[in-house]
């Protein structure tokens, strides 16, 4: 399966107010791997960024002056995520901008939908962990994945992070697991010992009757015993 993860900044929370995308980021997987292969772009939304949002993620007017509009992007853009399953956290808000995007600039493109699959690692998260904070901060915090760099939000990193989270929710191999697993090799390898992948069995031994018996017969000798 090729999946696509996916992460936008924006200058404001509402496409219908005349918001518009400034930022995607965006990683490949193949089978659950990375493949290596990403797209990132800053993008001139054409009006001003809202000072909340830039204290989020910290883009800010003048530095979108010089980038690329939408439409001069937007071709590379949709060959990238074509035919694969778009992986957002939160997805309605990203899919719900890009697709006012698409209909900005090409009235024949259709939307996200028409060419992609959508996973919400959001949805899937209140899933796995109903009543719990779900926002990418504590998904990281909860599967150990190192966050300390997202001083402030931003598209790459954030699809970065989200790929780990993702694939820690799903059974998938984290970086913490394959860490320990190369630790205790590395020990062994060192100390002349080889890790056990397969435990044996423990036995488990019981006394007779027999030495039940003498065994209460020799505690009867002993005078005030403590067990008594």
């Amino acid at each position: 399966m090729r999946q696509i993860v996916l992460d936008t900044e924006t200058t404001g929370l509402d496409p219908a107010q005349g918001h518009r995308i400034i930022e995607i980021g965006a990683l490949e997987l193949i089978g659950r791997k990375l493949t290596g292969r990403t797209f990132h772009v800053y993008i001139n939304p054409q009006r001003v960024v809202e000072q909340e949002a830039i204290e989020v993620h910290g883009i800010t007017n003048e530095f979108l002056q010089d980038k690329p509009v939408f439409e001069q992007i937007v071709d590379e853009f949709i060959e990238f995520i074509h035919g694969a399953e778009l992986v957002i956290h939160n997805a309605a808000f990203d899919v719900g901008f890009i697709d006012h995007e698409l209909q900005r600039c090409r009235k024949d493109v259709g939307r996200v939908a028409d060419f992609c699959g959508v996973l919400d690692t959001l949805m899937l998260a209140r899933e796995l962990r109903p009543g719990q904070r779900n926002n990418l901060d504590a998904l990281c915090r909860a599967y150990g994945i190192d966050n300390s760099g997202r001083t402030f939000h931003g598209a790459l990193l954030d699809a970065e992070l989200l790929a780990d989270v993702y694939l820690a929710m799903t059974g998938g191999q984290t970086k913490l697991e394959l860490a320990a697993k190369n630790s205790a090799e590395q020990r062994g390898q060192q100390q002349g010992w080889t890790p056990l992948t397969h435990k044996p069995e423990l036995r488990v031994v019981r006394a007779t009757p027999e030495e039940e018996q003498q065994h209460a017969e020799r505690l009867q000798l002993i005078k005030q015993p403590l067990w008594h």
